[in-house]
């Protein structure tokens, strides 16, 4: 069985990679996808002013509203898929989840940030091509 990791934020780029990996499992280059959203953590501030159960609940529904147009595409196309959420660095958690889901392969977006702005800031995307140990499609 041939896992695929998708990373899913919502972006331009993710629904791009997202047709992508699609694709590859209707031609059975891949069996399975494993749709994954990364939350930003909670403010510090708002952990006094709510109770874990609430701030668990605001961040699934937050991953929820993110991962919904994907789930619909995936849905109408009648595919097999896995939905995961973390909260954390989006490289680090990516790169963590593909490791513990053992997955084949990642299918990730790219927000197509210029050569040189990439070298000063790095991206996600780069981020987690560094951290993994699995192949991982960049798509535009």
């Amino acid at each position: 069985m041939r896992t695929l990791l998708v990373p899913f934020d919502g972006s331009e780029s993710a629904m791009h990679a997202l047709q992508y990996a699609m694709t590859l499992v209707q031609e059975k280059f891949a069996t399975e996808l494993e749709l994954l959203h990364v939350g930003d953590p909670m403010p510090i501030g708002t952990h006094g002013t709510m109770t874990h159960d609430e701030i668990q609940q605001r961040e699934a529904d937050e991953s929820g509203r993110v991962l919904h147009p994907a789930r619909k595409i995936l849905d109408e196309a009648k595919l097999a898929y896995q939905v995961r959420s973390r909260v954390g660095s989006a490289a680090n958690e990516i790169a963590r989840h593909a490791r513990e889901s053992k997955c084949d392969g990642i299918v990730m977006g790219t927000r197509g940030m210029g050569a040189i702005a990439n070298a000063m800031m790095g991206s996600v995307a780069t981020r987690v091509v560094s951290l993994v140990d699995v192949p991982v499609t960049l798509v535009k």
